[in-house]
């Protein structure tokens, strides 16, 4: 009987020894390999263009702060607004409903930054019940994470025509 437990011993214990290299080498193998690629891996992360575009893309400040004293003149706008058109007055919508859909359609269309959905009564409720005073003035003005105009340079007249298109989808 103490035959089989020796056996039994010895192929555990044989197993043991060649997992443990297996292991072992397979280890090895793993640590060669990051080794060897780390160079070109990185070397071909720092040379990519795409790459090198998405990131300033990704780590460009969202928004600019003049200083008081200090030559501000690299803060002017210099590109074309949402329209396409290079600012002048054709870029100006006529109506409420094309404001929204050149503009404002980006965040009240999915409800993106805590924006109200348009059309979406629960939330512009609230909102309508503070008057159109208020919702002009957070329009113009800007609330939370919506710049001043929606981020455009429309004029007063404009962005009212826009807010009320939009109280209308919501009643």
């Amino acid at each position: 009987m103490s035959q089989p437990e020796s056996s039994d011993t010895h192929f555990f214990n044989s197993f043991s020894v060649v997992l443990g290299i297996l292991i072992a080498f397979t280890i090895c193998l793993f640590a060669f390999a990051r080794g060897l690629g780390r160079e070109y891996q990185l070397r071909d992360v720092r040379d990519d263009p795409i790459l090198k575009q998405e990131v300033k893309q990704n780590t460009t400040p969202f928004a600019r702060e003049a200083v008081a004293g200090q030559d501000n003149s690299a803060l002017a706008i210099t590109a074309a607004p949402a329209g396409g058109a290079s600012g002048s007055a054709a870029a100006i919508p006529t109506t409420g409903e094309q404001a929204f859909k050149e503009v404002c359609s980006a965040c009240h269309a999915a409800g993106l930054n805590g924006a109200p959905k348009a059309g979406d009564k629960a939330a512009w409720a609230p909102r309508i019940a503070q008057g159109k005073d208020t919702l002009y003035k957070d329009a113009i003005n800007g609330k939370g994470l919506m710049p001043p105009r929606g981020g455009t340079t429309w004029p007063d007249a404009t962005i009212r025509m826009t807010v009320d298109y939009m109280v209308s989808l919501a009643k």
